[in-house]
Order: C-alpha cells, then sequence, then structure tokens
C-alpha cells in the first residue's frame, strides 16, 4: 500500500468534498469505478453480507479483509470499507484494523450498535452501546493503525434510535475521541442540511446519489457521499430479469452478439492484456 495514496486521500476528504464514492463488492467493479472516475468505492458489510446470504451480522473479520484486499490488488481505487461494529469490543476493533490497514484499505467505518451485531439490523432494528463504550472503540481503532493517514469514520445509528440532537452530540464526542470523520442517518431533507453545518470536521452520508443532483451535493457540505445500494440493486435486478426471462424460454432481453461483446470486454477492464504480453513474452515461439 503506498502511504501516499492514503495521504492524499485523507487531503481530499478534508479539503474538497463531496468525494463521491459508489457500491464496490470486487476487483472488477473497483476498476470500472477507477476508470469512470469515480473518487473511491465502498465495501459495505451490508452488500457483501447479502452476495454471501449470511448478513453482515455473520461476517468475519478475515472474510472482511480478504474481500478488501482482493479490491486493493487489482485497483488502485481508493477504498472505504464499513468495518461494522468491530467485531467485537474495543480488542477486537484493534485486530480489525491491523487486517484492514494491512489489506490497504483507506478508510474504515466503525458504528456504535451492540456487538455482536444482529441480523435484525437489516430490518431496522438496532440498539446502541453506551457513547462512552463507543469512545473507547473509537480510540483503540486510531491507536492501532499505523499509518495515521487511515482514515476513522466513527458512524452512530443515534437518529434512528434516540433524536437527531443526540447523534449530533454522539458524532461531537467521536471527533474529541479521534474520529476523522463521523456518519450519521438523517431521516429527512432538514436533518440532511443540518448535519454538515453543525458538526465541526468531515462528515459522511449513506444514501442514493439520485437524491441530489451533483451542484446541490456540493451545497450541502459533506465530504463523503456513499452509495452503498444502487449499484447492487441494479445489477440484481438486471440478472433477474435476464434469467427469468431465459427460464420462462423467452430472449433475455439483449441480442447475444452484444451479451458476448460486452463479456469480451471484461477482459481489457479486468486488465487481462498485462497478462498476454507475459506469455507472448514467454511461451510464444520465437521469443
Amino acid at each position: 500500500m503506498d502511504q501516499l495514496a492514503r495521504a492524499e486521500f485523507r487531503q481530499r476528504v478534508e479539503n474538497e468534498g463531496p468525494l463521491m464514492i459508489p457500491h464496490c463488492p470486487d476487483a472488477l467493479t473497483a476498476r470500472l469505478c477507477e476508470q469512470l472516475g469515480f473518487d473511491g468505492g465502498y465495501l459495505g458489510g451490508g452488500g457483501l453480507g447479502l452476495s454471501l446470504a449470511v448478513s453482515e451480522a455473520l461476517l468475519s473479520v478475515t472474510e472482511l479483509a480478504q474481500a478488501a484486499a482482493s479490491i486493493r490488488r487489482r485497483s488502485a481505487l481508493p477504498l472505504v470499507v464499513d468495518g461494522g461494529v468491530g467485531f467485537g469490543d474495543a480488542v477486537h476493533v484493534t485486530r480489525m484494523v491491523w487486517e484492514l490497514e494491512a489489506a490497504g484499505v483507506h478508510a474504515i467505518e466503525l458504528e456504535d450498535q451492540i456487538a455482536p451485531k444482529r441480523a435484525s439490523h437489516h430490518r431496522h432494528v438496532e440498539h446502541l452501546i453506551p457513547v462512552e463504550e463507543m469512545l473507547g472503540k473509537v480510540r483503540a481503532a486510531v491507536a492501532a493503525r499505523r499509518d495515521p493517514d487511515l482514515l476513522v469514520i466513527a458512524r452512530t445509528g443515534a437518529v434512528q434510535n434516540e433524536s437527531f440532537d443526540a447523534a449530533v452530540e454522539r458524532c461531537e464526542a467521536y471527533f474529541a475521541a479521534g474520529a476523522d470523520a463521523v456518519m450519521l442517518l438523517p431521516e429527512n431533507a432538514e436533518q440532511r442540511a443540518a448535519a454538515p453545518r453543525r458538526l465541526p470536521g468531515p462528515v459522511a452520508l449513506l444514501t442514493s446519489f439520485d437524491l441530489h443532483t451533483p451542484q446541490e451535493w456540493t451545497e450541502l457540505g459533506y465530504s463523503l457521499v456513499i452509495d452503498p445500494v444502487t449499484g447492487q440493486a441494479a445489477a440484481f435486478e438486471a440478472l433477474r430479469e435476464a434469467y427469468r426471462a431465459q427460464r420462462a424460454g423467452r430472449p433475455s432481453g439483449r441480442p447475444d452478439a452484444e451479451s458476448f461483446a460486452i463479456y469480451e470486454g471484461l477482459q481489457d477492464l479486468a486488465g487481462f492484456e498485462e497478462l498476454y504480453d507475459i506469455e507472448r513474452a514467454t511461451t510464444e515461439p520465437g521469443t
């Protein structure tokens, strides 16, 4: 991992904003996001848990770190990783930071729900831990990193479970404990507009890019705008519709020649040409 890349990402988070960060579950998607000029990618626990059909609550730190490493191995795209509740108490958070930092990520999100995380989080049933307990986890995450430019993003669910004002107070405390950025989950346009104005440092938001125009996102003042939903939903719905049609004996809706052309084009996106060059140089006649 190039530490200069983390330092550059930190500088952009702190000074540019809003950085637009889409769902990025694998290396191929990361290379696409990089090609399209996105500011980074988001490896979300929700998305990874869904892809494994086990729930984010049942992920292990090893699975998360392996997924992150596979993305970073083949892409220079800055990667924000959802560390959930840190897989336990402050000691477990420390291990998580070690693993994700070694995997090459640029930012780690840590939230203030109970550990072990519950599957019912997906149906919006959440249980917050006391502020002091979360402060200990934030401090542990900050202390565990070797590269001071690795960002720690402290997330609270207090808007949904306590109040917007309580969420702002928690975020202020998390900043004081050393968090580099915070995340809260506004419930309406008024809260969405107020959060960056009321907090003293970079604020991240989980949402859909489609909610506002680029100009509106800039005016709101968020440092990171993360869309963990649109990409996965669009990809799965396209897959479901194509397979449903084919299973019913109908064409998928895309001409077969077009499908094969897209498939062939994925080789370029994946970077296979560099592998072909190695084979040409080492295995083909006359080399």
